[in-house]
């Protein structure tokens, strides 16, 4: 069994057409810390860029890996491919590396013995965030402290009632926010990230709220005839900012909303969605503006 994290460009390394993907933001995939030890005949991994989240992602391929399968490690030049054979070599890797396309790309075999994996997979682990009283994991976005936009739509939710959804959900913040309030009955959690995901069940309360690993901006299975959704969606797609994404995320709210709910949205000041906004809503409402960061109130 071949496995692989990501989506490396085909023309920067080949693998097999039945490879098993183990990517925590492609929903429906394999879990790579599933894998036992020596199961796998090879592995390709499109690195991500946080140091802590990348090297947690090599250690649990590299043990899941028998010895003598191959390898193939790539990443951006500007997102940790010029660390990749060092991180390789630390834990007792031998890789070569070539540069093509502003990648790094390194390939090699598994040794017999390996050095440092225990200690980085135990870095990268999920963990009780105590200066947020909450479980969370390096690489969820925001993973260790509460982000400013969420906080400030905490400071400034309506009271609200009904059923709702929380897209973009992380590890639950604004979810908490509105299960506090006594006439939410139902709240469903909705992100890419399966380890977002999973920190969430173990931050909200689960009998008034469902988790949902998904594509916020693709996925044909978001409940509809909602009362209210809130999100503070992403607007960066690998480093680089995406619009995009706020625009298909305010497209899928609205579509998930009865006639008469309510969309509350954080996004940056500079960020210019009250385009998309204005067709989909019968009243758009910016509620306050601060410290970098606007609210909408929109109503279907």
């Amino acid at each position: 069994m071949h496995g692989v994290y990501g989506t490396p460009p085909s023309e920067l390394a080949a693998m097999p057409s039945e490879a098993v993907q183990c990517s925590v933001l492609i929903p429906g995939s394999a879990a790579l810390e599933s894998f036992a030890d020596g199961s796998l005949a090879g592995v390709t991994i499109s690195t991500p860029r946080g140091t802590l989240e990348r090297r947690y992602v090599i250690a649990h391929a590299l043990r899941a890996l028998r010895p003598g399968a191959t390898f193939a490690l790539l990443a951006h030049n500007k997102q940790g491919g010029t660390r990749l054979q060092s991180e390789l070599s630390a834990f007792g890797c031998v890789a070569e590396e070539v540069s093509k396309q502003h990648h790094r790309i390194c390939t090699g075999n598994r040794p017999n013995s390996l050095t440092g994996i225990e200690a980085a997979i135990a870095d990268g682990a999920p963990r009780l965030v105590e200066a947020l009283g909450l479980w969370s994991q390096p690489g969820i976005f925001s993973w260790d402290r509460v982000d400013p936009g969420s906080a400030l739509l905490i400071g400034h939710l309506p009271a609200l009632a009904g059923c709702g959804a929380d897209l973009g959900c992380g590890i639950g913040i604004l979810s908490r926010a509105l299960l506090a309030q006594a006439a939410v009955q139902h709240v469903t959690l909705i992100d890419i990230d399966r380890r977002a995901i999973e920190a969430a069940k173990r931050n909200v309360e689960l009998m008034r709220s469902t988790m949902l690993w998904a594509d916020a901006t693709t996925s044909k299975a978001l409940p509809a005839n909602l009362d209210f959704v809130v999100m503070n969606p992403p607007f960066h797609d690998g480093g680089a900012e995406d619009q995009n994404l706020g625009r298909a995320f305010i497209a899928k709210a609205a579509g998930m909303l009865r006639k008469g709910g309510q969309c509350l949205m954080v996004a940056n000041r500079h960020l210019p969605y009250e385009a998309a906004m204005t067709p989909l809503f019968s009243n758009v409402a910016q509620m306050v503006q601060a410290s970098g960061y606007k609210i909408y109130v929109t109503v279907k």
